[in-house]
């Protein structure tokens, strides 16, 4: 069982509309309601392939409580942390006139000390242990930065292997626990390192160095380029076909959830990087916030090109003719 925490999940309501009008009304075309945060969708994800996963994290009030009906309706499992205060409203709007989408976050619900050390009880309590547990997203109001950091060391002492997808100081943090896994894309990890990365050679070196750090396996995500994976022994590179993009909103939580699928059970590395660019994919060939279907995902699979190399003795970037399927 692979499990996720969302600390501050979202009802995001994607709204489209023909053309938005600044300082006037405007009449909405369509309004869909979906279960919103990086673990959620990744629970999602996992649960749309048929995996099995359950979703934590804090869920307040009456939005919460529509979270927790999206979540059920899709048969995804979860086990919340009520707080006091209401989940938050994330606002997607999409002008299908001027091919334009505009985001509206809201900061989220102030969270206790008190409903912080319960949701800490009910993660030390978790039985039997997943196989797996993915962290990612914003940090909400009353929550230090440094969360991550703890989580982490919490669920190595429990021997769960952890992947974190997050940004800013709350991923430099987090990266200090040594997670199993990251998923940065390459301006996080230039935010990361400190300098640009413009070539796949930069990138290659920038996976190995954290990987250094003691992460022991490094995602880069390159949007349409797909992925660049590293370990201390091998190099992949999974790149998927072109297509045609309609949203790539949940794209990279869907690339965590087919990574989660293939490691949590042993499965080779290899593997995981096709089926989480497949999965990633996928999912901007939908509309909105809603995230891969399994079919799409079957059959992006065998288009998926992969390359692999080891690390000793290799050269600075992927030679074409080394497909390993």
């Amino acid at each position: 069982m692979i499990a996720t925490i969302t600390l501050n999940p979202s009802v995001d309501q994607h709204i489209t509309v023909n053309g938005l009008k600044v300082e006037e009304a405007n009449r909405w075309v369509r309004l869909r309601r979906y279960p919103g945060g990086k673990g959620i969708d990744v629970s999602r994800a996992i649960h749309e392939m048929r995996g099995v996963s359950i979703a934590y994290g804090f869920i307040g009030g009456t939005n919460g409580r529509v979270v927790e009906i999206l979540l059920d309706e899709e048969g995804v499992l979860f086990n919340f942390t009520p707080v006091k205060q209401e989940t938050r409203i994330n606002f997607i709007i999409n002008d299908t006139k001027n091919r334009q989408q505009t985001r509206i976050d809201a900061p989220g619900p102030h969270i206790t000390r008190r409903e912080l050390e319960r949701f800490t009880k009910k993660m030390r309590q978790i039985r039997p242990s997943p196989d797996m547990l993915a962290i990612g997203g914003s940090i909400p109001p009353g929550i230090q930065v440094g969360v991550y950091y703890g989580v982490i060391n919490q669920a190595r002492e429990f021997g769960v292997r952890t992947i974190l997808d997050s940004a800013g100081e709350s991923l430099k943090r987090g990266l200090q626990a040594k997670p199993y896994l990251i998923k940065p894309n390459v301006s996080e990890t230039e935010e990361i390192l400190g300098r640009e990365l413009t070539t796949e050679e930069a990138i290659i070196e920038a996976a190995l160095e954290l990987v250094a750090t003691g992460i022991e396996i490094v995602v880069i995500s390159r949007g349409e380029d797909g992925i660049i994976a590293a370990t201390g022994k091998c190099l992949i590179k999974a790149v998927p076909p072109s297509v045609k993009v309609r949203s790539t909103v949940g794209a990279g939580d869907c690339t965590i959830a087919g990574l989660a699928l293939k490691l949590a059970y042993g499965e080779p590395l290899r593997d995981a990087c096709q089926l989480a660019v497949a999965m990633g994919t996928a999912t901007v060939l939908t509309r909105g916030t809603e995230l891969c279907h399994r079919q799409d995902v079957e059959d992006l699979l065998p288009q998926i090109k992969i390359w692999e190399m080891p690390v000793k003795g290799r050269s600075k970037a992927f030679p074409a003719d080394n497909l390993a399927n």
